[in-house]
C-alpha cells in the first residue's frame, strides 16, 4: 500500500486568532490571495494526503465554506478550546476504524512544501515510529516548544513549551512546528494520558512525546532544510512578514 494514501490528516483550524485584530477565524485570514488554510490543504494534497479531517470552532460555518467543492473532507468540531490535544481527540470518532499514518498539521502555518510533508510520512514510515515530529531550527526561538534530546544518542526525549521550559531548555533552538506524524495504533491510547497540569490548563498534543518515551515506544524528528517553512501566522506582522517572502519568490 502507497504509505501517503495511508495517510490521513488533522488540520486544526479551530482557533479565533485574538492577535489577529480580526472578527473572522484566523485559518480563514488571506495570504498571497488565498485563505490560510487553503494553502494548508493543497500542499498536502499535492503530498498525496488526500484524506483531511477539518478541525472546526471558532465561526465553524465560515471555516466549512472555505472548503467548498472540495473532495475527502471530514469536519470535526472542538467546542471548547482545551488545546491541541484535545483538538486532535475530538476526531477519535471519525477515526475509529482508520489504521495507519495520522498527520496533525497546523491550519495557521501555510509554507511547508508537499515535499516538506512527504519527507515525513516516509521517516515516520520507515523509522516504524510511534511519533515523528517536524522541527526547525531557530535563532530567535522564543514562543516556541523545545525539542529536548538525549545527551546520550540524540534521540527525542520530550517538547517543553515555552511557558514550561527553565533557563537551559529556553536555550535549545531547535523547536516544534507543532506538525506530526502519529501512528493510529499508538495515538488514542496516547491522548488519554494527556493532563493539563500546566500553566495553560490546556491538553497538549506535544505531551504525547514524553508519554510516548515513557512505553519505550520509539519517537523520530525531522528537521526542516528551511525554517521559513515552520512559520505560522500569530499576528498582521507574521502576514505581513510571510506576504514579503512568497512576493519574492518566482512565480512558476
Amino acid at each position: 500500500m502507497n504509505i501517503l494514501s495511508n495517510t490521513t490528516a488533522v488540520i486544526l483550524a479551530a482557533g479565533k486568532g485574538t492577535r489577529m485584530k480580526s472578527e473572522h477565524p484566523k485559518v480563514a485570514t488571506a495570504l498571497a490571495g488565498r485563505p490560510l488554510l487553503v494553502h494548508v490543504m493543497d500542499h498536502l494534497k499535492n503530498a498525496n494526503v488526500n484524506k483531511q479531517i477539518i478541525v472546526v470552532g471558532y465561526k465553524k460555518e465560515e471555516v466549512i465554506s472555505i472548503c467548498k467543492g472540495r473532495e475527502d473532507l471530514t469536519f470535526c468540531e472542538q467546542k471548547e478550546q482545551l488545546g491541541t490535544g484535545h483538538a486532535v481527540l475530538v476526531c477519535k470518532d471519525a477515526l475509529k476504524d482508520f489504521q495507519g499514518t495520522v498527520l496533525v498539521a497546523c491550519g495557521d502555518a501555510p509554507m511547508i512544501s508537499p515535499t516538506s510533508f512527504s519527507s515525513l510520512i516516509e521517516l515516520h514510515t520507515s523509522g516504524k515510529y510511534a511519533a515523528t515530529i517536524m522541527s526547525a531550527e531557530m535563532d530567535k526561538p522564543h514562543g516556541y516548544g523545545r525539542i529536548i534530546r538525549s545527551a546520550d544518542d540524540g534521540s527525542v526525549l520530550r517538547i517543553v513549551e515555552e511557558k514550561d521550559a527553565n533557563p537551559e531548555e529556553k536555550s535549545v533552538k531547535e523547536v516544534n512546528t507543532g506538525t506530526y506524524c502519529f501512528s493510529s495504533e499508538y495515538l488514542w491510547d496516547g491522548l488519554a494520558s494527556v493532563g493539563n497540569s500546566n500553566s495553560q490548563n490546556e491538553y497538549y498534543l506535544p505531551d504525547l512525546i514524553k508519554i510516548f518515551r515513557e512505553k519505550n515506544l520509539k519517537v523520530g524528528a525531522m528537521k526542516l532544510k528551511s525554517s521559513i517553512e515552520s512559520y505560522g501566522i500569530n499576528s498582521p506582522e507574521d502576514l505581513e512578514f510571510l506576504s514579503n517572502i512568497i512576493a519574492t519568490v518566482p512565480k512558476k
